[in-house]
C-alpha cells in the first residue's frame, strides 16, 4: 500500500492531493441543508492526530465514532470515511457504511469491520478503495505531509437497497435526493515528519 512509496516519491508528490473539494459531503447534489448531527471520538478531538492504533502503522482498527441525534424522520444512516489529500483523482475511501438504525448513536472501535451481506439489524459495510469490506487503516506516503482523515455521517429520510458492496459512486448515486443532514469530524495522520501537538480544524470544511 502508499506506506511502501520510498520518502523522496512522497516528497514529490506533497502537492498531488484528491482536494477537499471532491469530498461526499460538499457535492451540491446532496442537498444537504442546515440540519447538523454532532460528531466526535473518545479517541481523538476533531483535527487531531489519530492514534497509531487505527493506523496501518499499528493494529488497523476503525476508531470509536459518537454522534448525536439525528434530524426528525431521519430512517437511516450512512457513514463515509474519505482522504482527500491522497495523490489521486478523488479522494480514498477508508470506510462506507450505510442503513445504520436511525437511532444509533455511536460506532464501537473496531465496529467497522467486513460484514458479507450485512448485519441483522439491516446495516452493511462497502468496499473501500482496495476493493475489500470494512476499514481501510491510514497510510499516507512518507514524506507527503499531513492527511486529512474525514468521517461524515449522513441522515436519510429512508433506508437503502443497494445491492451488494457498492463503491463510492454507487453510494453517492443512492445518497442524492435522500439527505436530511450530516455531520463531520476530522482526524490527521501523517509518516516522516513531526506530529503536531493539537488539533486543527479546516476552514469552511464543516457543515456546522
Amino acid at each position: 500500500m502508499l506506506e511502501h512509496l520510498p520518502g523522496w516519491l512522497g516528497g514529490m508528490l506533497r502537492n498531488v492531493r484528491a482536494g477537499h473539494s471532491k469530498l461526499v459531503i460538499v457535492q451540491p447534489e446532496l442537498n444537504i441543508g442546515d440540519a447538523v448531527i454532532d460528531m466526535s471520538s473518545p479517541a481523538f478531538a476533531y483535527g487531531a492526530r489519530l492514534p497509531v492504533r487505527f493506523t496501518a502503522d499499528g493494529d488497523g482498527v476503525s476508531p470509536p465514532l459518537l454522534w448525536g441525534e439525528a434530524p426528525a424522520g431521519t430512517a437511516s444512516l450512512a457513514l463515509i470515511v474519505e482522504d482527500p489529500d491522497a495523490p489521486a483523482l478523488q479522494p480514498l475511501v477508508h470506510a462506507l457504511v450505510w442503513n445504520l438504525p436511525a437511532d444509533e448513536r455511536s460506532l464501537a472501535e473496531a465496529g467497522i469491520s467486513r460484514d458479507g451481506a450485512g448485519s441483522a439489524d439491516g446495516r452493511d459495510v462497502g468496499r473501500n478503495s482496495f476493493f475489500a469490506e470494512g476499514w481501510l487503516p491510514p497510510d499516507p506516503p512518507t514524506g507527503h505531509g499531513s492527511h486529512d482523515y474525514v468521517f461524515q455521517l449522513f441522515a436519510l429520510n429512508e433506508t437503502l437497497d443497494i445491492g451488494a458492496n457498492p463503491g463510492r459512486s454507487g453510494l453517492i448515486r443512492a445518497l442524492t435526493g435522500r439527505v436530511i443532514g450530516a455531520g463531520m469530524l476530522v482526524g490527521t495522520y501523517s509518516r516522516g515528519e513531526e506530529a503536531p501537538l493539537s488539533g486543527k480544524r479546516i476552514a469552511g470544511a464543516s457543515p456546522a
